[in-house]
């Protein structure tokens, strides 16, 4: 027998909020989270704008213990909490049946510029934390030891897909009955001189200076994707384990696909052939109909192949019902979360779908004749949504789509 799946916590972690309800707040207005960047000198790159997470980590952990975190472990570990709260998860549950999957890509990479500079000057210098401090997994461990979870753990590496992979393991743990729980998504903290000079120097970053055009998903100008930087976590339940203890549903997921392009290290299938296949898969898992779909959260990075192929990837999956579909990019407001942007992305779904709205891609001005769906330019509008995609798609190939009900 397979489980129905239902979200019962979220949390998040963005430049646009350090909450669910200030990144809501923020996605209505379209919020524009991208700023010089202030976490190195950029005196000598020619990126100078990123979206930073504006928080204090001194109000949150002690010195003691952010020498043994990276940025990236302290942003998961909050938006944890928040999803964990709102689910109401207690120590009266089964705990050997709540597991966590939480993916980053480079995870502590910060912590190992930080380190490496230590090593230049003598190898003892190394911090003996290094190691459990940086490596990609180990946000998930960190969530399993606070708060008891005994059942499956790991992190997910999958480029800008980890954040949906994420959660539709989790997803798939659940639907077959190998857990209760999962506390699952995605934290990145990136923002780094060599992050910045290594995106930058394949030319997969935007050169534009300016904060309120550099970011600007499907327009005709657009030149490449702003680095962010966050997290977001979600708590996934067996939906009748969370009837049985009241727990606050918030949505469904009702298909989840994933799949390899097979064809390049970083640029997509012309024609978007694996993002078409990851859609269909995910539409096909429970018969949804492609004209049920109201909202598309796309993966929209701002780079010329993404945004035309993803474009013809949804008009050749929902055929005449593409031009009737509300799509729109948070990355014009958060800049690319990179490895969290899956997790990110999932909650607008989730916030769209529960307060009736389309969150804008801002910053949109000239429209690119490839690109000629409704990306609801600029500002928000009030819809009912009853089923609502994400898309994510990464370098090497990596495609995911799941779909959320209200």
């Amino acid at each position: 027998m397979e489980n129905k799946v239902v979200i019962t916590g979220i949390g998040s972690i963005t430049p646009i909020g350090n909450n669910c309800s200030e990144f809501l707040d923020s996605l209505k207005s379209g919020e524009n989270g991208i700023k010089n960047t202030s976490l190195f000198d950029t005196t000598d790159f020619s990126v100078k704008i990123s979206g930073e997470v504006n928080i204090d980590l001194n109000s949150y952990f002690s010195n003691k213990e952010l020498n043994k975190l990276d940025r990236f472990t302290t942003f998961s570990l909050l938006a944890a909490d928040e999803a964990i709260k709102q689910s109401k998860i207690t120590n009266k549950l089964n705990l050997d049946r709540i597991g966590v999957i939480i993916g980053s890509g480079i995870g502590g990479i910060g912590t190992f510029e930080k380190q490496h500079k230590r090593l230049l000057q003598h190898p003892k210098k190394v911090s003996p934390y290094f190691i459990p401090t940086m490596i990609s997994d180990i946000a998930a461990g960190h969530i399993s030891i606070k708060y008891g979870f005994k059942g499956i753990n790991y992190g997910i590496v999958s480029a800008c897909a980890t954040g949906t992979h994420a959660i539709g393991n989790s997803y798939k743990q659940i639907k077959y009955g190998d857990a209760d729980i999962m506390v699952a998504g995605g934290s990145e903290a990136s923002i780094t001189p060599i992050s910045i000079a290594g995106f930058s120097n394949m030319k997969a970053l935007s050169k534009n200076p300016d904060i309120n055009s550099a970011s600007r998903p499907f327009d005709l100008n657009r030149d490449g994707f702003v680095m962010g930087e966050g997290a977001g976590i979600l708590v996934l339940e067996n939906k009748e384990h969370a009837l049985k203890r009241n727990a606050n549903i918030l949505c469904e997921i009702s298909g989840y696909g994933a799949t390899a392009d097979a064809y390049h290290l970083t640029s997509p299938t012309p024609g978007g052939l694996g993002a078409i296949k990851s859609m269909e898969i995910a539409l096909n898992e429970n018969n949804i109909h492609y004209s049920q779909i109201a909202y598309i959260n796309a993966h929209g990075t701002s780079t010329l192949y993404n945004d035309k192929n993803e474009t013809a990837a949804i008009k050749s999956v929902f055929k005449k019902h593409s031009n009737a579909i509300k799509i729109s990019s948070t990355k014009s407001m958060t800049g690319h979360l990179l490895r969290a942007a899956g997790a990110i992305e999932a909650i607008v779904c989730i916030l769209s779908m529960r307060n009736s709205f389309i969150p804008p891609t801002i910053n949109y001005t000239t429209q690119d004749p490839e690109c000629d769906l409704d990306y609801t330019p600029n500002k928000s509008i009030n819809k009912n949504i009853e089923f609502s995609m994400s898309n994510t798609f990464g370098f090497g190939g990596h495609n995911a789509s799941i779909i959320f009900k209200k």
